[in-house]
């Protein structure tokens, strides 16, 4: 079934009420890596309830509505959908606990042809529910192999940041734990592909990958410690391409450019592959 343009752009989400926990918050960064060394005390203020700092990049684990391209009404063959692009505005800092809620809406569905397939641009925006202040936007873009040629608008399409020509003037080195996967898809995505290897192989990995979006908050903290001093305060905004999977225990380096004060350019690599794996990275933090 075609996508039905009108259907698909004013798709009913319900408002999502997320409460979390410091549990949640510790157990969030534990999937990304944190503590792995227990003496690390820059580590330890995320993973440690005693004055814990909440990373920045955990708004993108609240109040989600799922995979809800999985619902056959969407007219979308969800096997063939990749999770293109990543934004994170910070409006206001998470605290260690509290009550959320999440609105989530389309801004645009963009026909790239029958042999290209189409883009879903969505945004969630996060309120404290007592104050009602709006803390976080995300935005998130879905390629949808396969599904053009709905008669959907062609444009216009978001331009991915240009990377400076230059070498990295920084760079930061994560290894991530072989059971990474495992421990991050507690934090709310259940897909198989992260855990079950016979799901892996039989769409073409040697094993379970890594969830893009622990891959993005490895890479945001690398940002904050590199840029912001460990202080989630500091961070602004932070926006990427997904390029390729990592697999759990491989070594994610995050190369950053200085564009001046309070903005930098980066991406990621896995060090084993010499392989990118985020890719057109805009962070923006108070200097």
């Amino acid at each position: 079934m075609p996508i039905d343009y009108q259907k698909l752009k004013h798709w009913p989400f319900k408002d999502i009420v997320h409460s979390y926990t410091p549990k949640d918050c510790i157990l969030y960064a534990l999937g990304l890596g944190l503590g792995a060394d227990p003496l690390d005390p820059q580590q330890l203020r995320f993973v440690y309830e005693k004055d814990l700092q909440v990373l920045p990049t955990m708004a993108v684990v609240l109040a989600s509505p799922g995979f809800w391209l999985q619902d056959p009404g969407t007219g979308v063959n969800w096997k063939a959908v990749l999770h293109g692009e990543q934004g994170l505005t910070i409006h206001r800092p998470l605290r260690p606990s509290g009550t959320v809620v999440g609105k989530m809406s389309i801004d645009e569905i963009i026909d790239k042809g029958p042999d290209q397939g189409a883009l879903i641009y969505s945004r969630r925006e996060l309120y404290e529910q007592q104050s009602g202040e709006l803390m976080c936007s995300l935005t998130s873009t879905a390629f949808c192999r396969g599904e053009g040629g709905f008669g959907g608008p062609i444009g216009p399409t978001r331009p991915p940041h240009e990377l400076p020509s230059r070498a990295p003037d920084m760079t930061c080195d994560l290894r991530t734990l072989p059971q990474a996967a495992l421990i991050y898809r507690l934090s709310g995505d259940y897909n198989p592909l992260h855990a079950d290897p016979s799901v892996a192989a039989s769409v073409g990995f040697k094993q379970p990958i890594l969830h893009g979006l622990c891959t993005y908050g490895v890479a945001g903290y690398a940002l904050l410690a590199m840029l912001c001093g460990h202080d989630p305060a500091r961070l602004r905004q932070l926006d990427v391409r997904f390029s390729a999977p990592v697999y759990p225990g491989e070594t994610i380096r995050t190369e950053i450019w200085d564009d001046g004060p309070g903005r930098a350019s980066f991406r990621a690599r896995v060090v084993e592959r010499d392989l990118v794996v985020l890719n057109n990275g805009v962070v923006e933090y108070a200097a």
